[in-house]
């Protein structure tokens, strides 16, 4: 609870959603636990004679870990349990502006009796500080969670030193409503899937595809529903909708809201600040967004649903596979082979069909394209951050 409180009160979101963080923090820490005794060397069958052969997975050595400050206590976890694991030891970076989380869990870990020097967190300047990470040979890989100038960023600084890279980059999910879903189950879908942490989410629904002949009634039933949504002070039990991080934050929606109705969306619910504060923003529903609009090619971060019409399935492949951002993509449809067809045909790391929550530690977390490099999560995120030795043994 202290650390749930702590996070709401540095970086704003509901206490229930920061409670509900700390659990799925956690999550990780206990599953990587087991996973490190399944770290298991393997045999290969030998194509020489006289030679008994073993593959092996050693650790990489020092690990630089840099974390957002939308998820600050996961995103840190996911990538330093996995990290220690596997025999690393860790220098952590969180975000400037919720270094508080971090520091926390670092005293955790030395109350819980992790050696000094093996799990360090180092705030401060973050170009000063990742800037050494990245320049420094004995860190040997650099696992990042943020926007994909920054990771394109710290990939060509950590070039020359040949670091291993984990990436988890932009997002802008496209959320498909095919015309035989259930509208009431659409709904609740496309509101989870937009408004959990303000649409400050790497997942969040940033553009809603609705085929023509349900379009009117969900968003209808979706403009009810945002409605009744709370914006208020994250230690309100009654908050849905916290305050967004800063005020870059809020005129970036501003502007793709502006620029959306500019270009012919109508705005049904919302569309500015709350009168919560300065940070607070409307919970707001745009539909009839055309593809031309920036929200339609920018990430929002920010609770600001965009909602479209399409008419046949290729179509919205299409349109949904038309970004440079491959991390998720959530499919409404009760039609059996085309949960399967939008599931090859997506070009997205991850795909949900008729729901949204998919993440947990034992699943690959991570996208294709510009969203990222590797996983998260599950034993693939455990190997990250091992080199395999091969080792030929003459028997003769």
């Amino acid at each position: 609870d202290d650390l749930a409180l702590l996070m709401t009160l540095e970086q704003g979101k509901p206490l229930k959603e920061s409670l509900g963080e700390i659990d799925y923090a956690a999550s990780f820490v206990e599953w990587y636990a087991e996973e490190a005794k399944r770290l298991n060397a393997e045999s290969v069958t030998s194509h020489l004679p006289n030679a008994q052969m073993t593959v092996s997975r050693e650790p990489l050595g020092v690990v630089g870990v840099v974390t957002p400050w939308n998820f600050p206590s996961a995103m840190l976890t996911r990538k330093a349990a996995a990290a220690l694991a596997a025999g690393c030891t860790v220098v952590a970076h969180p975000s400037s502006e919720t270094p508080l989380s971090a520091l926390a869990l670092a005293e955790l870990g030395e109350r819980a009796g992790l050696p000094a020097g093996v799990f360090n967190v180092v705030t401060g300047d973050a170009r000063t500080i990742v800037g050494a990470m990245c320049a420094d040979a004995r860190v040997r890989a650099m696992s990042f969670t943020g926007s994909t100038d920054v990771g394109r960023l710290i990939a060509a600084q950590s070039a020359p030193t040949m670091k291993r890279l984990v990436m988890e980059l932009g997002g802008h999910a496209p959320l498909i409503v095919f015309g035989d879903a259930d509208i009431e189950k659409a709904v609740t879908i496309a509101l989870d899937a937009k408004f959990a942490t303000s649409g400050q989410d790497c997942l969040a629904a940033n553009r809603i595809y609705v085929q023509r002949q349900i379009y009117d009634r969900f968003c209808a039933a979706f403009a009810r529903c945002i409605e009744r949504l709370r914006t208020g002070n994250g230690l309100s039990p009654d908050a849905d909708i916290g305050p967004l991080m800063h005020e870059r934050a809020v005129k970036k929606v501003e502007e793709q809201v502006a620029d959306a109705l500019a270009r012919g969306a109508r705005c049904l619910i919302g569309g500015k600040r709350h009168a919560a504060g300065p940070l607070f923003y409307q919970p707001t529903l745009l539909v009839d967004v055309p593809d031309e609009a920036l929200i339609m090619h920018e990430e929002t971060f920010g609770p600001v649903a965009a909602v479209t019409p399409f008419d046949e399935e290729a179509e919205v492949v299409a349109r949904a596979n038309a970004t440079e951002y491959g991390l998720v993509a959530y499919v409404v449809t009760e039609n059996g082979a085309r949960q399967a067809r939008m599931g090859r045909a997506l070009e997205y790391g991850m795909v949900a069909i008729n729901r949204v929550k998919i993440t947990g530690a034992p699943i690959p977390f991570g996208g294709v394209k510009q969203s990222g490099i590797g996983r998260e999560g599950s034993r693939h995120g455990l190997e990250a951050f091992t080199d395999l030795k091969y080792l030929c043994l003459d028997v003769a």
